[in-house]
């Protein structure tokens, strides 16, 4: 099974924040789409449209945590990571991309084909993926 096939499966829109608005607009985004990560877009680029991290409720618990309700204010730009994105694209294995999350401790990757952004990829979404794979199995006598 490929990341792809878990894709087709769940909503197109990909909800994503700008790295120079708020935690606080990035938590209301987090609630209207109902979703627990957002892919951040960088504004510097020309085109304006490249992700360059993951922004998620754990970056919001830890900026209100290290900075009380003034990390509320505070830029996604100061609490994404600089390291590369880590990402995937739609023909990769999902016993990779969980590998992959498991290996940089992350819940959620940006799908990525052809330098375009085409959705994201939770840890759940695997899972769950792989509990239908193994119900749909036939099973084995003992």
């Amino acid at each position: 099974m490929q990341v792809g096939d878990v894709l087709r499966k769940k909503a197109a829109r990909v909800a994503t924040v700008r790295m120079n608005e708020t935690v606080a607009i990035a938590a209301q985004l987090m609630r209207a789409n109902n979703v627990s990560a957002l892919v951040v877009k960088d504004v510097v680029r020309t085109e304006g449209n490249t992700a360059v991290g993951m922004f998620t409720e754990r970056d919001v618990v830890r900026a209100v945590a290290e900075h009380g309700p003034a990390g509320l204010n505070l830029k996604v730009s100061k609490l994404i990571s600089v390291q590369p994105l880590i990402s995937c694209g739609s023909t990769d294995p999902l016993e990779y991309i969980r590998h992959l999350m498991n290996t940089n401790h992350v819940r959620h990757l940006p799908v990525i084909d052809n330098y375009s952004l085409i959705g994201v990829i939770s840890i759940s979404d695997i899972s769950t993926a792989f509990e239908h794979e193994a119900a749909a199995a036939p099973s084995v006598p003992a």
